[in-house]
């Protein structure tokens, strides 16, 4: 009986006939071209092996070909040579460049998504002014022909609007020229008026600019009692702090205690520190020792509060004077922006203040506050014909952010009831 073989001996057996058929293959040489080629490796994997192979081998590709992308950005010039540096060059540039395309296009939704914010609220604010000429105006028009009765009415209805003789006589004369006999609608009317009121508003829209070669550029915000000079002030302070600007604000209302109180308030929401003293102390000193502080701490912008002043009242309207005399014993130049705040609500009310505060004050823009509680927003136009003072802003709300620089076509097109 034959013994079993031990597992070394068949391991020897096994062995040896692959090491006489690599002696035989030395020996033949070109002959061993014959014997039959030994099967790929791939085709001796198991499914699940060659699956992990090739995910292996793409891991690998993928990680290379971040290496490279890492080299290139990195600058490395020794492989920037080959075509595939070239190719791979190429596509970083593409990238970057659709990058910055994505950005470019964020930054225009925004700002067009708080443009139509702001529409909203110009059209909102200016609701009241708008129902009270649209509806009138409507009321005139079924479709008839433009004659001298209809364009009489017109007249009144843009007078009683508070845009003033002059600009209604102005604007029913153009259209009279341009439609008289012709069939009309209220909408065409309406939109005729708004292109001609914004032409006598274009050349006053104009923003407040900051001189960033003065440290700081003064503002002197003046107007009559309740005309919202000091929120006006705050809305101001919190519009040039997002524009990175470094703000201060002067509490120059000495005489009313609640004043200093709520512009502390708006300092604090808009992050602008403010000076201020106790209640009856001297604003024109007020408003010399903030702009000492002003001018040590290289602010770009100093916003001074003045008290509330009757136009009428020719000792108030001194000691107004006495402010601006006093600043320029600092500054010759100064205040370098006058603003004149009124208040919408006061309708014609408005010519004889910035007459008066004209004499007293260098008064050098307006800004119309308080459109949203308003039926007379058309005192804008009429005062924009009269003076040609520039209109910096307008105010539509109490919010922080309803302040805005003033747009002739957006005003004119609201307040005639028509999408800007």
């Amino acid at each position: 009986m034959s013994e079993t073989p031990k597992p070394e001996e068949g391991k020897v057996e096994k062995e040896a006939p692959k090491k006489g058929w690599l002696s035989r293959w030395r020996s033949r040489g070109s002959s061993a071209s014959e014997a039959p080629e030994p099967e790929p490796a791939s085709e001796t994997l198991e499914p699940q092996e060659a699956e992990a192979k090739s995910e292996e081998r793409a891991v690998e590709k993928e990680a290379e070909k971040k290496g490279w992308l890492s080299r290139l950005r990195g600058g490395d010039g020794s492989v920037s040579d080959t075509p595939e540096a070239e190719e791979s060059e190429e596509v970083g540039r593409e990238v970057e460049q659709e990058q910055k395309v994505e950005q470019e296009q964020k930054v225009e939704q925004e700002q067009e998504g708080e443009k139509k914010g702001w529409l909203s609220r110009l059209r909102a604010g200016l609701a009241k002014s708008t129902k009270r000429v649209t509806e009138s105006i409507t009321s005139l028009f079924t479709k008839k022909r433009l004659d001298q009765q209809t364009l009489d009415d017109l007249e009144d209805v843009l007078i009683q609007a508070d845009l003033g003789v002059t600009v209604a006589g102005r604007l029913v004369a153009k259209l009279g020229k341009e439609r008289f006999g012709k069939e009309v609608t209220d909408e065409e009317v309406r939109a005729a008026f708004a292109d001609d009121i914004a032409e006598i508003l274009q050349p006053v829209a104009t923003s407040l600019t900051v001189d960033p070669a003065r440290k700081p550029h003064v503002v002197l915000v003046v107007g009559v009692n309740g005309s919202g000079k000091t929120t006006t002030i705050a809305k101001l302070a919190s519009l040039y702090r997002r524009e990175g600007r470094t703000v201060m604000l002067a509490a120059g209302d000495t005489f009313r205690a609640a004043a200093v109180e709520q512009l502390k308030v708006w300092g604090d929401r808009a992050g602008a520190p403010v000076i201020s003293k106790p209640t009856g102390a001297d604003a024109a000193g007020l408003a010399y020792e903030a702009l000492e502080r002003a001018r040590a701490e290289r602010c770009d912008v100093l916003l001074i509060d003045t008290a509330g002043r009757l136009h009428n009242k020719a000792n108030l309207m001194d000691e107004l004077a006495k402010i601006v005399r006093v600043i320029r014993k600092l500054d010759p130049d100064a205040p370098h922006s006058c603003l004149l705040v009124l208040d919408a609500t006061t309708g014609q009310n408005a010519h004889a203040q910035v007459e008066t505060f004209k004499t007293m004050s260098p008064v050098d823009a307006l800004v119309l506050t308080k459109l949203d509680g308003s039926a007379k927003g058309g005192v804008l136009v009429a005062l924009a014909e009269r003076f040609k003072l520039p209109v910096v802003a307008i105010g539509v709300g109490e919010g922080i952010d309803d302040l805005r620089p003033f747009e002739a076509r957006a005003f004119a097109r609201s307040l005639m009831g028509l999408a800007a």
